[in-house]
């Protein structure tokens, strides 16, 4: 006996998706425009930090193309051969496009620390990088200020992450430049360059982290697997919480299975009745009132039922000593 709750709500997810899909639209054509400015300032100027921001720039609009992408098929509605739809394609999606700027950072930094070691580093005109740096930044600005009103969602996070790297680049490209045309240090231009993989790194381990962990069918952050047990035990009538599990679909989209050792009187739906409760109702309620679990899948069983199924082992409580796991006797 099963119940699934969460009627509904790939609607929502789909409209969501549709959202940041206008808006990842608008920002990648900002940004491709950008990139032409960027490639015509690295080849005239030479310069070794505008040439990190025009690579950013690259992975920017491959990232924006990738977010597009994945925006429009998360609005594809479920099929036989994917039952969930394709909702995770846009975790797919900003985990690549992690990977591609975590590779551009590795590149630009190996680059810097050969010009820091050359006798002599290659001249950089400081006013071409400063005018260069400054239509970056507007352009930058721009798309952040479209993707800030998107859903908040993976997808959206990684593509801005691009876009911030970018904005940061430019404006450590216009600092660069005003240090070369002021005191004419040969060096600002590669320190920039540092600078702007210094701010990156972090940012992109963080996404990368965070996308695998959705991908790995890891619990929603903030979220305790053990409290959820103890609501499911204290519905009435539930005797036993087992094969608990609770992950993300997506990262908008929580969602939890269980079975649940009920009373021999107890009954899963609320026929005969007088309260009109049933087990379900009250463990479906739980599970969306107190942890914003709208989607749930729970099963219900007897005592003699669960005797004869074979378990998942439990996930371990803190603290306590894993020990082997024996399936029940039946």
């Amino acid at each position: 006996m099963g119940h699934d709750h969460g009627h509904g709500h790939g609607h929502g997810h789909a409209h969501g998706a549709a959202a940041d899909g206008r808006r990842l639209t608008i920002a990648l054509v900002i940004t491709a425009l950008v990139l032409v400015s960027g490639a015509v300032g690295a080849w005239i100027t030479g310069s070794l930090s505008l040439l990190a921001d025009l690579g950013h720039q690259v992975t920017d609009v491959a990232a924006l193309v990738t977010a597009v992408v994945a925006a429009r098929l998360a609005q594809r509605p479920p099929s036989a051969r994917r039952t969930f739809g394709l909702g995770r394609s846009e975790v797919l999606g900003a985990a690549v496009n992690a990977l591609a700027l975590l590779a551009v950072t590795v590149w630009v930094a190996v680059e810097a620390v050969e010009r820091l070691l050359a006798d002599t580093p290659p001249e950089v005109p400081g006013l071409a990088l400063l005018v260069f740096g400054a239509v970056g930044l507007v352009g930058n600005l721009v798309s952040l200020a479209v993707l800030s009103g998107g859903t908040g969602s993976l997808n959206v996070r990684g593509a801005a992450l691009h876009v911030l790297g970018d904005a940061l680049g430019s404006v450590a490209v216009m600092v660069a430049a005003g240090v070369v045309l002021l005191t004419g240090w040969p060096y600002a231009d590669v320190v920039a360059s540092l600078v702007i993989v210094a701010i990156l790194v972090p940012r992109t381990v963080t996404l990368l982290s965070t996308t695998a962990h959705v991908l790995l069918e890891g619990t929603p952050p903030g979220t305790d697997v053990e409290e959820i047990r103890a609501a499911l035990l204290a519905v009435p009538g539930v005797q036993e919480v087992h094969d608990l599990h609770v992950w993300v679909i997506s990262d908008r989209v929580p969602a939890a299975s269980a079975h649940l050792v009920v009373d021999e009187d107890a009954t899963p739906h609320c026929e005969g009745r007088a309260d009109g409760a049933s087990v379900l109702d009250r463990a479906g309620e739980a599970l969306r009132e107190r942890f914003g679990i709208d989607h749930s899948t729970l099963q219900i069983e007897t005592a003699e039922h669960a005797d004869h199924e074979e378990h998942c082992a439990p996930p371990p409580v803190r603290g306590a000593i894993n020990t082997p796991v024996t399936p029940r006797q039946s």
